[in-house]
Protein backbone atom coordinates (compact mmCIF):
# COMPACT_ATOMS: atom_id res chain seq x y z
CA UNK A 1 0.00 0.00 0.00
CA UNK A 2 1.57 3.50 -1.22
CA UNK A 3 2.16 5.59 2.02
CA UNK A 4 -0.96 9.02 1.78
CA UNK A 5 -0.68 11.86 4.24
CA UNK A 6 -3.67 11.37 6.80
CA UNK A 7 -6.31 13.65 7.25
CA UNK A 8 -6.37 16.00 10.26
CA UNK A 9 -9.09 17.79 12.38
CA UNK A 10 -9.37 20.79 9.79
CA UNK A 11 -9.37 18.51 7.12
CA UNK A 12 -13.03 17.59 4.93
CA UNK A 13 -12.95 13.74 3.55
CA UNK A 14 -14.94 12.33 0.46
CA UNK A 15 -14.74 8.67 1.16
CA UNK A 16 -14.06 6.17 -1.06
CA UNK A 17 -17.89 4.84 -1.33
CA UNK A 18 -18.95 8.67 -2.12
CA UNK A 19 -20.21 10.17 -5.53
CA UNK A 20 -20.25 14.09 -5.62
CA UNK A 21 -21.66 16.09 -8.74
CA UNK A 22 -21.15 20.14 -8.66
CA UNK A 23 -18.97 22.51 -6.35
CA UNK A 24 -16.95 22.17 -3.64
CA UNK A 25 -15.46 24.98 -1.62
CA UNK A 26 -12.99 24.34 1.16
CA UNK A 27 -11.33 26.90 2.99
CA UNK A 28 -8.83 23.98 4.96
CA UNK A 29 -7.49 21.12 3.54
CA UNK A 30 -9.88 18.30 1.49
CA UNK A 31 -8.89 14.52 0.63
CA UNK A 32 -11.14 12.82 -1.98
CA UNK A 33 -11.23 8.88 -2.05
CA UNK A 34 -14.58 8.53 -3.99
CA UNK A 35 -16.05 10.03 -7.08
CA UNK A 36 -16.49 13.63 -7.71
CA UNK A 37 -17.45 15.78 -11.04
CA UNK A 38 -17.72 19.77 -10.89
CA UNK A 39 -15.52 22.50 -9.76
CA UNK A 40 -13.07 21.96 -6.15
CA UNK A 41 -11.76 25.46 -5.04
CA UNK A 42 -9.53 24.53 -1.43
CA UNK A 43 -7.35 27.68 0.63
CA UNK A 44 -5.36 24.20 1.77
CA UNK A 45 -3.94 21.53 0.67
CA UNK A 46 -6.26 18.71 -1.72
CA UNK A 47 -4.82 14.65 -1.58
CA UNK A 48 -6.39 12.50 -4.35
CA UNK A 49 -6.26 9.55 -3.36
CA UNK A 50 -5.51 6.14 -4.97
CA UNK A 51 -8.85 5.36 -5.33
CA UNK A 52 -10.07 8.72 -6.60
CA UNK A 53 -11.94 9.55 -9.75
CA UNK A 54 -12.19 13.24 -10.67
CA UNK A 55 -13.32 14.85 -13.83
CA UNK A 56 -13.38 18.65 -13.18
CA UNK A 57 -11.37 21.72 -12.53
CA UNK A 58 -9.28 22.11 -9.42
CA UNK A 59 -7.92 25.43 -7.33
CA UNK A 60 -6.06 24.39 -4.69
CA UNK A 61 -2.81 26.14 -2.97
CA UNK A 62 -0.95 22.45 -3.00
CA UNK A 63 -2.24 19.18 -4.53
CA UNK A 64 -0.73 15.89 -4.21
CA UNK A 65 -2.51 13.11 -6.69
CA UNK A 66 -2.29 9.33 -6.70
CA UNK A 67 -5.79 8.89 -8.09
CA UNK A 68 -7.33 10.21 -11.59
CA UNK A 69 -7.73 13.83 -12.64
CA UNK A 70 -9.55 14.61 -15.78
CA UNK A 71 -9.51 18.19 -15.61
CA UNK A 72 -7.47 21.61 -15.30
CA UNK A 73 -5.14 22.07 -12.33
CA UNK A 74 -4.11 25.56 -10.97
CA UNK A 75 -2.09 25.49 -8.07
CA UNK A 76 -0.75 28.40 -5.83
CA UNK A 77 2.69 26.67 -4.67
CA UNK A 78 3.50 22.75 -4.64
CA UNK A 79 1.69 20.49 -7.55
CA UNK A 80 2.69 16.36 -6.54
CA UNK A 81 1.60 13.47 -9.18
CA UNK A 82 2.82 10.41 -6.92
CA UNK A 83 3.57 7.10 -8.20
CA UNK A 84 0.10 5.58 -9.93
CA UNK A 85 -1.76 8.75 -9.75
CA UNK A 86 -2.71 9.78 -13.64
CA UNK A 87 -3.42 13.31 -14.73
CA UNK A 88 -5.18 14.19 -18.25
CA UNK A 89 -5.15 18.24 -18.64
CA UNK A 90 -3.51 21.08 -18.12
CA UNK A 91 -1.23 22.59 -14.96
CA UNK A 92 -0.15 26.44 -13.85
CA UNK A 93 1.58 26.01 -11.05
CA UNK A 94 4.44 27.35 -9.19
CA UNK A 95 6.27 24.06 -8.17
CA UNK A 96 6.11 20.49 -9.89
CA UNK A 97 7.12 17.13 -8.53
CA UNK A 98 6.12 14.21 -10.77
CA UNK A 99 6.85 10.44 -9.76
CA UNK A 100 8.46 7.75 -12.14
CA UNK A 101 5.57 5.67 -12.15
CA UNK A 102 2.61 8.45 -12.62
CA UNK A 103 1.18 9.22 -15.74
CA UNK A 104 0.56 13.04 -17.33
CA UNK A 105 -0.81 13.76 -20.09
CA UNK A 106 -1.57 17.63 -20.96
CA UNK A 107 0.58 20.99 -21.07
CA UNK A 108 2.46 22.30 -17.92
CA UNK A 109 3.23 26.17 -16.86
CA UNK A 110 4.94 27.40 -14.18
CA UNK A 111 3.33 30.89 -12.99
CA UNK A 112 3.94 33.29 -10.19
CA UNK A 113 1.39 33.41 -7.08
CA UNK A 114 0.58 37.07 -8.52
CA UNK A 115 -0.13 35.01 -11.91
CA UNK A 116 -2.48 32.66 -9.77
CA UNK A 117 -3.97 35.13 -8.26
CA UNK A 118 -5.13 37.02 -11.75
CA UNK A 119 -5.82 33.44 -13.35
CA UNK A 120 -8.28 31.93 -10.62
CA UNK A 121 -9.35 35.33 -9.39
CA UNK A 122 -7.75 35.23 -5.88
CA UNK A 123 -7.26 38.72 -4.11
CA UNK A 124 -3.70 39.18 -3.35
CA UNK A 125 -2.74 39.00 0.08
CA UNK A 126 -2.45 41.87 2.57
Amino acid sequence: MKEQPSSNNTASRVAADITIKGEIISPNDIRIDGNFEGKLTSNGRVIIGDTAKIVGDIICNDIDIWGAINGNIFVKDTFSLKEGGNLVGNIQTRRISIELGSKFNGNCQMISEEQFNALTGVPAEE
